[in-house]
């Protein structure tokens, strides 16, 4: 798990420069920081050692010609045995995945190497010989890559502020759609980031850049499909993989099914050596902490419950800095503040995420079935500005598909409206379509989820909370044989009411045998009670600082008048004034980036 970054360019790039992006990736790599620089082209690398840490086995990596180099960041698994045939054609100098990768694209090329990997990555091939770059993001998303093409000269990184120094300063600009996305969705949807001139690599794709045409492409080499198979061995296998590290590991473990199925196949397999940690919130009621802390002793793991702090006013800052760019889920605080405390003891974490995309367990697909027997068929409404938040009159004026996006929105397109008077072109939803087409409601729905909010939003969120402190998360649940697997069974096993009644068969027998029927509780910190608080002050002029850092997209008027309706106890606008909070503080930051 890394920090990669490098750039294609036609001119000299300073020291400066390349400085600024090394430093941008150095969080996600504390171990070990290289660059390989030619006259025009750089790889950077910041590593976080996981598999074999010696210093041979440091990036960039290179074969013995030196005509092919990648840079990377994740993990594959399950390499050994493609591997035995490529060291029969030349010996590995290390036992890293890097290498395996390496080789692996010289014997077979992108598009087979793509195909034979298991895991998560997001890498960089520099091919001297055809004069190719190839830039490459894992099927499901779990690593993250934005990259840039101006003018023929091509930047990428695994987050924006690694890239956002190569570009020419007249460049840096916001995106006015992109502010009015992350208003709508809490976070700026793929392909866009918040700048016009950098975007963000969709999962399962990879770019191929030609050095002497300086041309682009995009290629999908995976959609979601199913394939039979015995879904519980895949699980087993899945998590079985995840735990070869040359790290300690350990494993997050809430209230919830998802991460108490990892837990439960790990006892299975006898593989109870690992810490167990919980975010615990005390004295709320959306403390989880004791129902972890017995599921831990019934499987025989040891468990540490990390408290999460009741004021954030200290850490506010850096939390956005580590966000990257405007991304407002509130679970990112308690998750950025228990990955530090995992980062002590631990250097690989296995987490529950993306069981709730895969068996539907969002309560907001239910509601939104409620309302399928609509499907195109819309009121010619008009939009008409507002403060409040009422969604009934906007869904009706949108197709089906697209008011799904309003069961998990920020604002809504007439609270949009109301903070951007003079903005035009506002688009209703800015989620892509789904990879696989379907025709039946539920399906699609589930879709939608796979493509926007899994990729960019959850993993999104676990990648930047842990690596923010050198802390590598592995998904066993997104494990693309696991994955397929499920989507090849009926839908009537993997969409229940109460939800994933299937992993019964996948949980410990000696668990509560009510576990699958209990209330979901969500991961949920004390926002209340920090924005009456910690963050009550940054409320005060927030409508100047926000006018001026958009430029005038968002009006000052407009967004004092939401803050003051807050204030007079509209308690369900909360999350929206968090959100308007770390817009605030994340355009402040990426703006003195963007000058300095």
């Amino acid at each position: 798990m890394c920090g990669i970054g490098g750039f294609f360019a036609q001119r000299s790039v300073a020291p400066p420069v390349v400085d600024a992006m090394q430093a941008a990736l150095a969080p996600r790599g504390p171990d070990a920081r290289h660059a390989q620089l030619w006259e025009t082209n750089g790889l950077l690398h910041a590593r976080l050692s996981i598999i074999d840490p010696r210093p041979l086995a440091d990036q960039p990596m290179a074969n013995e010609r030196g005509d092919i180099w990648i840079i990377y960041n994740g993990e594959v698994y399950d390499w050994e045995a493609a591997a035995a045939d490529l060291r029969a054609r030349a010996p590995f100098r290390t036992r890293s995945d890097t290498e395996f990768i390496l080789r692996g694209y010289e014997a077979w090329g992108i598009d087979k190497l793509l195909e034979r990997l298991r895991g998560m990555f997001a890498f960089a091939i520099l091919d001297l010989a055809k004069r190719k770059v190839y830039l490459a993001r894992d099927r499901m998303g779990e690593k993250p890559l934005v990259y840039s093409l101006i003018g023929g000269d091509l930047a990428f990184g695994s987050v924006v502020r690694a890239v956002l120094p190569f570009l020419p300063r007249e460049k840096r600009t916001f995106s006015a759609e992109a502010i009015d996305a992350y208003l709508a969705h809490r976070y700026v949807p793929a392909p866009r980031t918040i700048f016009t001139g950098i975007e963000r690599l969709e999962n399962g794709c990879y770019l191929e850049f030609d050095l002497e045409t300086r041309t682009l492409l995009k290629r999908r080499y995976w959609r979601p499909a199913g394939a039979t198979g015995d879904w519980l061995a895949a699980l087993d296998e899945s998590v079985r993989m995840r735990t070869v590290a040359d790290r300690p590991l350990g494993v997050f473990l809430s209230g919830g099914v998802d991460s108490t199925v990892i837990a439960s196949r790990l006892a299975k397999q006898q593989l109870t050596s690992y810490q167990a940690f919980t975010a615990a919130f005390p004295g709320t009621h959306f403390d989880e902490s004791g129902t972890a802390r017995e599921t831990a002793r019934t499987l025989g793991l040891r468990h540490a419950e990390v408290v999460i702090p009741t004021s954030i006013a200290e850490d506010f800052e850096r939390i956005v800095e580590g966000l990257d760019e405007p991304f407002a889920d509130p679970s990112s605080f308690p998750t950025w503040y228990l990955a530090r405390e995992v980062s002590h003891h631990a250097k690989v974490v296995l987490v529950g995420d993306g069981g709730d995309e895969l068996f539907g367990g969002y309560k907001r697909i239910a509601q939104h079935l409620r309302s399928s027997w609509r499907n195109g068929f819309t009121l010619p409404f008009a939009l008409r500005p507002a403060l409040d938040g009422r969604k009934l009159r906007t869904e009706l004026a949108m197709d089906w598909d697209s008011a799904y996006s309003l069961r998990f929105s920020g604002f809504t397109p007439a609270q949009r409206a109301f903070l951007q008077p003079g903005a035009t072109g506002r688009a209703p939803c800015y989620w892509r379509g789904p990879d696989q087409a379907a025709t039946d409601p539920l399906e699609r729905l589930m879709a939608v989820d796979f493509a926007n909010y899994l990729p960019e939003y959850i993993l999104r969120k676990a990648d930047l909370c842990t690596m923010a402190h050198g802390l590598e998360a592995r998904a066993p649940l997104l494990d693309h044989h696991f994955v397929e697997r499920v989507l090849a069974l009926p839908r009537n096993r993997t969409y229940t009411r109460p939800p994933k009644l299937l992993l019964q068969a996948a949980m410990d027998p000696r668990l509560p045998a009510d576990f699958l029927r209990r209330k979901k509780r969500g991961f949920n910190p004390p926002l209340r009670h920090w924005l009456r608080s910690d963050l009550a002050p940054r409320m005060d002029a927030l409508g100047a600082r926000l006018e001026r850092l958009t430029g005038g997209q968002l009006v000052a008027g407009p967004v004092d008048r939401f803050v003051e309706h807050y204030r007079r106890n509209a308690e369900r606008a909360a999350e929206q004034v968090l959100q308007l909070l770390i817009l605030d503080s994340s355009l402040a930051q990426l703006a003195a980036l963007r000058h300095g």
